[in-house]
């Protein structure tokens, strides 16, 4: 444990399984406390609070749909309860759904963009009144290479992750001077089981030759929450497959 993030509170949304597991347990190794927000599989929120508890800092996990404002603010409320004020937000919550294009109906699109995108922004508003009184916050958003590439799910998970992007600049613009850094991680090819799942994506699409580890993505997660200069920045995780 480094313990450079000792005294921060960090809410980890869809922090229960995948990349959004192993930015919480990486946050705690550095030395936050850590509230895990899950919309389902409750059994595993409480397994990595054990763990988080393990390495000796707090948890807490709090289910709430974060696509939804009245729910989001229940959650943060709840975070402030028993953790305290909230200094770094990682918006991982997200689902895919893998569909041909003429498949895609405009539900599907609602789904994924009210999931996907919606929650960062009502998220960091919730968040941001209290980052913004102490003059001090860290925003990661999860965006993914389909930002870049168009990628293997569909132009409705593209646009979202795209948009993500979008909402990064935007707000890293508008809090650069309160000391409130605002960046976004895009993945590609990261063995979760939203790729494992996904017949379309193979590890010979990767210059590397290998899927990636969800330890890697949260590597970056620290390196962001712990980095004050960095900022509007988007920071590819993709073993080669888009470079900038």
């Amino acid at each position: 444990m480094n313990n450079g993030l000792k005294g921060r509170i960090a809410l980890v949304t869809g922090g229960n399984s995948g990349i959004g597991r192993a930015a919480v347990v990486a946050l705690a190794k550095a030395g936050a406390d850590v509230a895990v927000n899950f919309i389902h599989r409750e059994a595993e929120a409480q397994a990595v609070c054990s763990e988080v508890e393990g390495i000796g800092c707090r948890a807490v996990a709090v289910k709430a749909d974060v696509s939804k404002a009245s729910e989001v603010a229940r959650l943060v409320e709840r975070v402030q309860k028993e953790l305290g004020h909230i200094n770094i937000l990682v918006n991982n919550a997200g689902i895919s759904r893998p569909q041909p294009l003429i498949e895609i109906t405009e539900q599907d699109w609602d789904d994924i963009l009210t999931v996907n995108l919606k929650s960062m922004f009502l998220v960091t508003q919730a968040v941001l009144p209290g980052m913004r009184q102490r003059k001090w916050g860290r925003i990661i958003n999860l965006s993914s290479v389909a930002a870049q590439l168009g990628g293997v799910i569909g132009p409705h998970y593209a646009a979202s992750k795209a948009g993500a992007i979008g909402l990064t600049h935007s707000f890293a613009a508008l809090l650069a001077k309160e000391s409130i850094t605002v960046n976004a991680i895009a993945p590609a090819m990261v063995e979760t089981e939203m790729i494992t799942s996904n017949p379309k994506a193979r590890p010979d699409l990767v210059p590397v030759g290998r899927f990636g580890t969800v330890d890697e993505v949260a590597d970056v997660v620290v390196m962001l929450a712990s980095n004050g200069y960095i900022t509007g920045q988007t920071i590819s995780i993709n073993g080669g497959w888009y470079m900038t």
